[in-house]
């Protein structure tokens, strides 16, 4: 496949591949769109050079093997060289947990690895967008589901992020309150009071906990859980608004369709319309 781009109807909230492509850039291209994604956008380079860089990052020179990200909400700017342009394919992905996958790796540091295709991630990175090429089928998306998160598997174990880890103790109450929001999330009971009690912590050591380890706030994760479930169901079902609205926590469809378009930017009505961002 030469030049190509293929937008994804993704199936889940938590990890959800939204477009592939490739293309082969003429020389000094570069792309001239939003710099700045609302996805995370992997870009492996098949064949030639070029110059990549982020936000807070020196500009480096990559080359045929190498990787990049453009990250969620990072200015980014990336050229094809003059005399040898580069090649590549890139895969779109969003959802709730690509972050906490991410800074288990080198990659959400650096944001660009060099000459990882000899490794496990790259071989399941390029067996990914094979199949993401292929027409959808249940068997497609279950392999799709799993690919995806064996090449995170890949990422984290053979490029792991060296950065100090937070104590036992801390990952193990961060990990019981990320299980709990996604357990109660859609229950409108659920509050980040209740979960401080059912952890026995302060509210603010958990907002310490979540912001040092996630660059969150437990408040806007649990609004993040529900506003992305919701998106999905908008774009999958024909459930009315008011059910959806009940599914994901909210007594009332009014204060849903309030949080829903300070969250999107879009109502729930217009936002089923689409075409939607993602």
């Amino acid at each position: 496949m030469d030049d190509h781009y293929k937008s994804l109807t993704g199936k889940s909230f938590e990890s959800n591949i939204l477009f592939i492509g490739q293309y082969n850039c003429p020389p000094n291209y570069f792309f001239r769109g939003n710099n700045v994604r609302d996805n995370y956008v992997i870009h492996y380079i098949q064949d030639g050079k070029g110059t990549f860089s982020s936000a807070n990052r020196p500009a480096v020179t990559l080359k045929k093997g190498d990787i990049f990200i453009l990250p969620k909400g990072v200015p980014c700017f990336y050229q094809a060289d003059g005399q040898d342009p580069w090649k590549y394919f890139w895969i779109g992905i969003s959802g709730t947990k690509i972050k906490t996958m991410l800074a288990g790796s080198e990659l959400s540091k650096k944001r660009y690895l060099r000459q990882v295709q000899g490794s496990h991630f790259y071989t399941t990175l390029r067996h990914l967008f094979s199949i993401l090429k292929k027409s959808s089928s249940l068997a497609n998306d279950i392999l799709v589901e799993t690919l995806t998160y064996q090449m995170f598997y890949y990422l984290v174990t053979e490029y792991p992020n060296k950065a100090p880890q937070t104590s036992t103790k801390a990952q193990q109450q961060l990990q019981l309150a990320n299980y709990y929001l996604r357990e109660h999330y859609q229950n409108f009971t659920c509050n980040i009071e209740d979960l401080c009690h059912h952890l026995n912590i302060s509210r603010s050591y958990l907002y310490t906990l979540f912001k040092t380890q996630m660059n969150i706030s437990p408040q806007k994760f649990l609004l993040r859980l529900r506003m992305e479930d919701a998106k999905q169901q908008l774009k999958n079902t024909n459930e009315s608004i008011q059910t959806i609205a009940h599914r994901v926590g909210y007594k009332d469809e009014f204060t849903f369709s309030k949080a829903f378009k300070r969250y999107s930017g879009f109502s729930p009505s217009l936002y089923r319309l689409g075409p939607q961002p993602n």
